[in-house]
């Protein structure tokens, strides 16, 4: 698939699911790349953290790729840049706080040099033939999130990345309404658009709100305060630092990803007047009601500093008269982790509030008016939504056509989009798939590897060890040791059982793939009858000089 004198469009994650965004556009034989990110394990993948992109179908047209662009610094839009980006072979460009947050992981993963990082100023513009991309300020959770406008001899893709509506933002200015009118009155072909919030009836609101309901939960709280948020939210941190100061207390921060957010903001002139962080032990000496802690881990994270702190393994301690603040919002999935952490915090005594008990979080996607807004400002011929489950997608089509869009295209995850000429019109399916970083080996999500780990997993595993003579008669009973197959307290009788019909099915003449599959299904078969469940069962054969 090389692609000539059209527009093409090709979602390789993100589309049909929140997160692991990587977007392709192509014409003229060329493609370029619009963020690289990486999602979160779940239950479906036991032992795994991080789950990646299968980007198979851009690293076979390489030598097509122009470059790789990127919105902003969330890890849903760069986290697999470290993982994926030196097979590319390609140029990463970013405004500067993002390029620090790349910086900061290729240097982790020893890549500093190997990958270029352009650093693009905001509202400036790069040629990457025959693309011309400006990257566009807007607002969001994290600072310098851009719209890409991305302009082609086809028409003009306005794509917005992750965004919303700030009238009073707290660090750095979005673009104004005057200057995104002025980016629909030159004309849009389509409007490439953020999904996440389309059932949001009401706008997100400003960041600033934050201030007021942060400042009157920590105004009268005896004891310690920590408030926990999403470490990318460099604004929510100002805002945070400014409370502490008002309300006498000093900061300790408490997290990797806070401590290197902190850097990378500093470094690019942001959190200037950010209060200096006071060290673990400085801050388990002062008063309870003189310090605030900021601290990773509102989505429950077991590892992350707040899920420590909860169970008592952090140097910082909470008890009774604390106070912790969720100044995030629940992300899908995480219900279970985060009540986790919840109920050990209230053990400890703490008080808890979240957004439901103060205003203390605002989203930073758009609700159903930002979305409208947004469609008056660039009035574009299509709509294609992105960066949400299906039904987000299918929400903002329906929501875009009700305000009289042309065109509102409905795609997921590998479906091949022409939007020009003749468009928008679905040509073809390509393969997407997803990666899984275990330990430091990138598999298959569907790979024998993960696919055995889930059976265990589910089931158990059996070990059958088999000694043989020179002639192939059993030497001794066979030993077998399952793990994680519910016998209990039968154990000793389940494994007796299993034993002896290993030692039946052990037959003279047989080669050895032969017998190791009659000893595996005897032993699967005991197990069976034992549990109701089928384990895996691996048999190792041993044989005698």
């Amino acid at each position: 698939m090389t692609p000539g004198d059209e527009l093409l469009f090709l979602a390789l994650g993100g589309s049909g699911e929140i997160g692991m965004n990587v977007n392709l556009y192509g014409t003229q034989g060329k493609w370029l790349m619009v963020d690289c990110g990486l999602t979160f394990s779940d239950h479906d993948y036991p032992g795994i953290d991080l789950v990646l992109p299968d980007l198979d179908f851009i690293e076979r047209r390489r030598r097509d790729l122009v470059g790789i662009v990127l919105t902003h610094g969330h890890e849903d839009h760069i986290g697999a840049l470290p993982y994926l980006a030196a097979d590319l072979q390609v140029p990463l460009y970013a405004s500067p706080f993002t390029a620090g947050l790349i910086a900061g992981k290729l240097e982790e993963e020893g890549l500093t040099g190997t990958v270029p990082l352009r650093i693009v100023e905001r509202g400036a513009s790069v040629d990457l033939g025959p693309f011309k991309v400006r990257w566009v300020p807007l607002a969001h959770s994290i600072p310098e999130a851009n719209g890409l406008l991305i302009e082609t001899t086809r028409g003009k893709v306005f794509h917005t990345g992750d965004w919303k509506i700030d009238r009073t933002p707290v660090l750095a200015q979005p673009s104004t309404p005057e200057a995104l009118t002025k980016i629909g009155d030159a004309g849009v072909l389509a409007l490439v658009c953020d999904s996440t919030n389309v059932f949001t009836e009401t706008e997100s609101g400003s960041e600033s709100d934050v201030y007021q309901g942060l400042l009157d939960s920590c105004r009268d709280a005896p004891g310690r305060m920590l408030v926990t948020t999403f470490a990318s939210n460099a604004a929510r941190m100002e805002t945070i630092g400014r409370v502490a100061v008002e309300t006498g207390r000093q900061v300790c921060v408490a997290g990797r990803s806070l401590d290197r957010i902190l850097k990378v903001a500093r470094a690019t002139g942001y959190l200037r007047d950010f209060p200096e962080p006071i060290r673990f032990d400085e801050a388990m000496r002062l008063p309870r009601r003189e310090v605030m802690i900021i601290a990773t881990g509102g989505q429950g994270e077991p590892r992350a500093a707040l899920g420590r702190i909860a169970f008592g393994q952090h140097e910082l301690k909470l008890g009774e008269g604390d106070t912790v603040i969720f100044s995030s919002k629940q992300i899908p999935g995480n219900e279970v982790a985060i009540r986790r952490i919840m109920n050990a915090l209230s053990d400890l005594g703490a008080l808890i509030i979240t957004d439901r008990q103060a205003h203390v979080h605002v989203s930073g996607h758009p609700g159903r008016p930002e979305l409208l807004q947004m469609y008056r400002w660039i009035r574009p011929e299509i709509l294609l939504p992105v960066h949400g489950e299906d039904r987000h997608i299918a929400e903002q089509a329906r929501l875009g056509a009700s305000a009289g869009i042309p065109y509102n295209f409905r795609q997921t995850n590998g479906d091949l989009v022409r939007l020009a000429p003749d468009g928008p019109v679905k040509i073809g399916e390509e393969r997407v798939g997803r990666l899984v970083l275990d330990g430091d080996v990138i598999l298959s999500s569907d790979g024998a590897t993960i696919n055995q780990r889930r059976k265990i997993a589910f089931s158990g595993l059996i070990a059958v060890s088999i000694v043989l003579d020179r002639r192939g008669a059993l030497v001794g009973e066979p030993q077998v040791r399952p793990v994680g197959v519910p016998v209990e307290e039968d154990r000793e009788d389940f494994i007796r059982d299993a034993a002896g019909s290993a030692a039946k099915a052990v037959g003279a003449g047989i080669d050895e793939e032969a017998l190791k599959e009659n000893v595996r299904l005897a032993v699967r078969r005991c197990a069976t009858a034992w549990t109701g469940k089928k384990p895996v069962v691996e048999v190792l054969i041993t044989r005698l000089p």
